[in-house]
């Protein structure tokens, strides 16, 4: 069987602006360029804004993605290249939300559907990938039925969502406004991007830096001192800057609500504070601090933690009976291609005899209908035990066995036949 490689390119290992440069047009070019190499049998790409990576069913996989990479131009610093069973434990990894940035997270599984969807509407995908994405499809599904791995807040950034959407009953139809694009603003957002809300503003100090953020989620980026304009619009507010003065103060607030609002829900979870704490007495506002979340973040941690135990074993369970699945199709080649050899043989044989009697005596459907009978039971009783053997074969590993019937029997390419 030819096997799967991949080349990953995460968030573990690269920056965002990394990542970014090492991507080149759009998933359907990447398919085509993949798919019109003469070695690459198989392909699918995955992007999200934490990922690129690429799938190949090749003899020589390994060295199709080295040259891709140079051709990408991509820094072998940033990539980590995989071999047949570490792309499938990997494969299985990532559709449970084990390599997310925020473990657990559901958003991953319907990218892998949707991007695996694209790569067989593309014609990319044969039986070894079709094989290896169902089998992770449906592990992660399984995981997420069997566990809590996604359940409650991972990080201070999530748990400000999952409290906003407490507070506020959902955040459906909802809008929110995010102050500060850097590492904290940017997971609340991502915290965001699979709510159902409204709108979502963000707004930072560097406007470039907001409106990538923007973009990614298809919100609206705010100049920062445009800001005060926007939150009478908000329903809540989620500031999570690094700057060393106060970004909301009781005056900016205080006049918001005189003038334009009856409720304001605000999370700061900068570092220092970003709202000044007298804030939290005005009429109307409900004003939370990091100190009111972490608590319930770490709660959560630890329980996904707990929960990604699980899920581990789960992973590995599913590893070894995918291994085996595709065994069963290696020797299932060899199977396929050893019957249509021999019914080629039977039904000449069988023609040959049918001419023959013919020559001699009147042969009617009754008389060919024994024929083929015959024959076919031959040829089923022949293969019986070498059918067993061969599986058994696969099951165990046994390479060489496999490589001896397919060589014995000329059955050239059986063995990675899609």
């Amino acid at each position: 069987m030819t096997e799967i490689s991949s080349m990953l390119i995460t968030h573990t290992k690269a920056t965002i602006d990394e990542m970014e440069g090492a991507w080149h047009g759009g998933v359907d070019q990447l398919l085509v360029r993949l798919k019109s190499h003469e070695l690459v049998e198989e392909c699918a790409v995955l992007k999200t804004c934490n990922r690129v990576e690429v799938y190949v069913v090749s003899p020589k996989g390994s060295k199709v993605l080295l040259e891709f990479a140079k051709h990408m131009k991509v820094s072998s610093r940033i990539i980590d290249f995989l071999d047949h069973e570490e792309t499938l434990r990997h494969l299985l990894r990532l559709t449970c939300g084990l390599e997310s940035m925020i473990v657990g997270e559901d958003q991953i599984l319907g990218q892998v559907k949707e991007l695996f969807l694209m790569a067989k509407k593309a014609g990319a995908v044969g039986k070894t990938l079709d094989t290896a994405f169902n089998k992770a499809i449906q592990v992660g599904k399984r995981v997420r039925s069997e566990t809590g791995i996604n359940k409650g807040s991972v990080s201070i950034g999530s748990a400000a969502v999952e409290l906003a959407e407490e507070e506020l009953g959902g955040l459906d139809g909802k809008t929110v406004m995010v102050i500060g694009a850097g590492e904290m603003g940017t997971l609340v957002a991502r915290a965001l991007a699979n709510k159902n809300i409204k709108v979502i503003y963000v707004a930072n100090r560097t406007f470039d830096k907001a409106e990538t953020l923007a973009c990614e989620l298809e919100g609206k980026a705010v100049k920062y001192d445009s800001m005060e304009k926007y939150i009478p619009k908000s329903d809540v507010v989620i500031s999570a800057t690094k700057a060393p003065h106060y970004v909301l103060t009781h005056e900016i607030i205080s006049r918001i609500m005189d003038e334009e609002k009856q409720k304001l829900m605000l999370i700061d979870i900068g570092n220092p504070r970003n709202i000044e704490s007298s804030v939290g007495d005005i009429p109307g506002v409900s004003l939370y601090n990091i100190d009111s979340l972490r608590s319930i973040s770490e709660a959560n941690l630890e329980k996904r933690r707990e929960e990604a135990k699980k899920a581990e074993l789960i992973i590995e369970e599913e590893l070894a009976m995918l291994k085996k699945q595709y065994k069963r199709q290696q020797a299932d080649n060899i199977i396929s291609s050893l019957y249509s050899m021999v019914e080629k043989i039977r039904e000449k044989e069988r023609e040959e005899a049918v001419n023959k009697l013919s020559a001699r005596h009147t042969i009617g459907d009754i008389e060919r209908e024994v024929l083929d009978d015959m024959t076919h039971s031959f040829a089923n009783q022949i293969l019986a035990e070498p059918t067993k053997i061969l599986r058994n074969a696969a099951e165990h590993d046994d390479e060489r066995f496999l490589d001896t019937v397919a060589e014995l029997f000329k059955l050239n390419g059986a063995k990675g036949k899609k």
